[in-house]
């Protein structure tokens, strides 16, 4: 590589299979080829998030991140240094959170809804990728997440979902779509976007 690190950002809307897209990324690689940051693991505690008219908590707003904190920790991995994170479980009182390692590699892939809004990670990525899928397929994806993985009601998904994650997709995800690199497309299989990005991701390392 011409330099030390390389920064990927992967974004797109809720049930667009960024996580799925991740996780077969690290089937391929290696911790000390690449590493991984996700911007789930960095929400605000549920008591400091925002409460709509409804009195429903919004977790899909920029500032239910701790934005900063991920800086720092992005400023750790490019010197050198491992970081520790505490897994975020989405208010899932059936699940246990994990502590996550994360070891500095070459190749830096960050992770989430909105990487490309925030002023102070504009400048980080080499390469933005942006993961697409139709709408109703993001909602039905969503529920059977929600479902089973955080333990929501459906009524408590759909409600997010048409007064909480569409507004924020409109106003602080689609409207970054026209300045990423490239687009996947998710409306049926990953594979033929993984293949480009993996055989990319070989070419830097």
């Amino acid at each position: 590589m011409n330099k030390e690190h390389y920064v990927i950002g992967i974004s797109g809307g809720s049930g667009s299979g960024k996580t799925t897209f991740i996780r077969m990324l690290k089937e391929i690689f290696d911790e000390n080829q690449v590493c991984f940051i996700s911007l789930d693991n960095y929400y605000l505690p549920r008591e400091m998030q925002f409460i709509d008219d409804n009195g429903i908590r919004n977790f899909d707003l920029p500032q239910s991140i701790k934005s900063e904190d991920l800086i720092k920790d992005l400023d750790c991995l490019k010197n050198g240094e491992s970081i520790i994170k505490s897994e975020y479980v989405f208010n899932n009182q059936q699940a246990l959170a994990e502590e996550l390692t994360v070891i500095p590699a070459k190749i830096i892939i960050i992770e989430g809804l909105f990487i490309y809004h925030y002023l102070e990670l504009r400048d980080v990525f080499d390469l933005k990728l942006y993961i697409h899928a139709k709408e109703n397929l993001k909602l039905i994806r969503r529920i059977k997440r929600d479902k089973s993985e955080r333990n929501y009601p459906v009524e408590d998904v759909i409600y997010r979902y048409e007064h909480h994650v569409m507004p924020a997709y409109e106003k602080y995800i689609k409207a970054y779509k026209e300045d990423v690199d490239i687009i996947i497309n998710n409306n049926t299989d990953l594979t033929k976007g993984l293949d480009v990005i993996k055989a990319f991701i070989y070419s830097k390392l």
